[in-house]
């Protein structure tokens, strides 16, 4: 870009002097414009020329050069060195234009580590993460960058997400924590046991999808590439017609006349801004998507979701946390936090997601040494001998068996009556918590005009059901398998219009059959499982189903966008066209058909970076 930019500061300065300084003898005016040319146009007429034996004829270097060439021919030089000097002034704008949205997304690139610290035979060794084998030990220092995805063995620390969430919050994380390279270790020092090759990273898959993303092409994008290739030989044809028949065959003035606007013609006709700023576009919303950590894997993905009519929501790890937690304690007779140590203890020996929720709940060392025996009772719950009393914690079903009198629970969730010798003294309710997040997602929908949303689960209808009428969705589905998923999914592909999408949004191994068979599938990448994210066409990396409607949002904002540059270039190109034709437009009205019709639609399309 600063070369280009010398050569037409250069070249400018000779053009001013040519044009300003009236010379005795002409031939230095005229060589000062050759030089001019020369300087900024040498490498367009070589192109040009290089192009013609690859067998690629018409291109905008072939309309540039015969266009110049012809003015230089029929004496018009000032005009040959302006059409040149404007064009290469465009060339510099879209090199910048491109540079910009380009940078955007390669910043992405600065979360790719470069170094490891690997404990090997009882030393810290240096190296390259590729090297890194799983099941190694790593340690990361306060400000380094996480190299690898795995888990805390040792030490606690605050932990940067943004550059792979978008979300500025640093997160909490001590032992046992799964980590995800690309992060930035913040304070605290960290020895992190590796669970993944460098390759099957998160940072690794990341970088992949943003660099490939360009390669799928939207159908406005494939529009263009097809009217290029029949335009431009078509003008071509016209230009020489013109330059022919209205001073040879129909003795209409000079051929002189007729081969200026026709090589003016051939000036207008270049549809560089078409070419240059439609993937532009596409380029900067992706860009733009990809800052506020929705990853899209190709620009046909980002059209279709401005179409968006049905999203499908998976509900556990979706929606939901997808995490048991204690929601309500109970007690009769007794206190709370008697209840709740009771149960601890009584199923401290359970590796359950109900187990470890009570654990948790409770948040004291249990003392293995008061429990004196537990015995698990199938489908009912456990029976154990907590600090000399009899403990029995678990359904309805359990509670009746024993002929335990207890008052029954229909709040929604997991219920666990709790019985000590015999007695019956509470209840505590475990379930799956609500995303706060979730509400904000519907609403987002809504106001986007979503005809439907529908949520499909394997869970309970009477759980789905709740959490259904709870967010505001317009439809529920529950208690179904996999297969039951793309079942639906089907069913509900057929009520879409022709152009409609259905949006299929999940997390889970299980969703990703239904995420390879929607329109456009979602996959909540910071939590979601591989498969998932492997099978999805656009990847959320905050897990917050609100970014659904801000893609949509970024989606239509880019159409809307590429719609603008199509109509606007194909409309001043016509009219300009037109006026050349019957040779009302000179070459000026053509250098701003070109050159300003790109920079203008360069501009606009670079609006798609920004993201609110």
């Amino acid at each position: 870009m600063k070369k280009s930019l010398i050569q037409i500061i250069i070249s400018f300065i000779l053009f001013l002097v040519a044009m300003a300084v009236p010379f005795e003898n002409d031939l230095i005016n005229k060589g000062l414009y050759i030089i001019a040319y020369l300087i900024v146009g040498l490498e367009i007429v070589w192109k040009a020329i290089r192009n013609i034996f690859r067998g690629k004829v018409f291109d905008e270097h072939f309309l540039m050069a015969i266009a110049t060439i012809g003015a230089f021919v029929i004496g018009e030089f000032p005009e040959a060195v302006a059409v040149m000097l404007f064009y290469q002034v465009g060339e510099l704008f879209q090199d910048y234009a491109v540079d910009k949205s380009r940078k955007s997304i390669t910043s992405l690139m600065d979360i790719r580590p470069d170094i490891a610290f690997v404990k090997r035979n009882g030393k810290v060794e240096k190296i390259s993460p590729e090297d890194v084998k799983v099941g190694e030990n790593i340690v990361v220092k306060p400000g380094e960058k996480i190299p690898l995805d795995g888990m805390i063995v040792e030490g606690s620390s605050m932990i940067d997400t943004s550059a792979l969430t978008g979300e500025s919050i640093p997160k909490e994380v001590t032992v046992g924590d799964e980590v995800l390279s690309g992060c930035i270790n913040e304070n605290g020092l960290l020895t992190i046991k590796v669970e993944k090759e460098f390759g099957e990273s998160t940072v690794s898959k990341i970088l992949d999808l943003v660099e490939n993303a360009s390669s799928k092409k939207s159908k406005s994008e494939n529009f263009i590439t097809k009217f290029a290739k029949y335009y431009t030989p078509i003008v071509v044809i016209i230009a020489v017609l013109l330059a022919i028949i209205p001073p040879f065959v129909l003795n209409l003035g000079e051929f002189t006349e007729w081969l200026y606007r026709a090589l003016t013609f051939l000036v207008v006709s270049c549809p560089c801004a078409l070419v240059i700023s439609i993937p532009l576009g596409f380029f900067g919303g992706i860009g733009g998507a990809s800052k506020t950590g929705i990853l899209v894997k190709g620009s046909n993905y980002l059209e279709a979701l401005a179409n968006t009519e049905i999203v499908v929501f998976d509900k556990t790890g979706t929606l939901t946390e997808g995490v048991f937690e204690v929601q309500k304690v109970e007690a009769n007779g007794i206190s709370k936090e008697e209840l709740l140590k009771y149960a601890a203890y009584a199923e401290s020996n359970s590796n359950h997601p109900i187990s470890l929720s009570l654990r948790k709940a409770y948040n004291k060392e249990i003392n293995q040494s008061s429990i004196l025996k537990t015995e698990e009772l199938a489908g009912r719950g456990v029976s154990s001998n907590v600090e000399g009393r009899e403990v029995l914690i678990g359904n309805d079903k359990l509670m009746e068996e024993k002929n335990i009198s207890y008052t029954p629970c229909n709040e929604i969730g997991t219920i666990l009556y709790v019985a000590i010798d015999n007695k019956y003294a509470g209840y505590i309710l475990i379930a799956d918590k609500i995303k706060e997040d979730s509400f904000k997602a519907i609403k987002e929908l809504k106001a986007n005009n979503i005809k439907e949303t529908v949520m499909l689960t394997g869970d309970k209808k009477q759980v789905g059901e709740s959490v259904a009428n709870e967010l505001g969705l317009d439809k529920v589905y529950t208690e179904l398998l996999p297969d039951g998923k793309v079942e639906k999914v089907e069913e509900l592909m057929k009520d879409k219009s022709e152009k409609g999408k259905l949006v299929f949004v999940g997390d889970g191994i299980n969703d990703a059959p239904v995420l390879a068979i929607s329109d456009i599938g979602v996959a909540m990448g910071g939590l979601g499982s591989d498969a998932a994210i492997e099978a999805a066409d656009v990847v959320i990396m905050t897990d917050e189903p609100s970014k659904i409607g801000t893609a949509i949002k970024i989606s239509k904002k880019t159409m809307r966008i590429v719609k603008q540059n199509i109509i606007f270039a194909i409309a001043v190109k016509v009219l300009v066209l037109i006026l050349t034709a019957f040779g009302i437009g000179t070459m000026w009205e053509a250098v701003f058909a070109d050159v300003g019709v790109s920079v203008l639609a360069i501009i606009n399309s670079l609006r798609a970076l920004k993201v609110k």
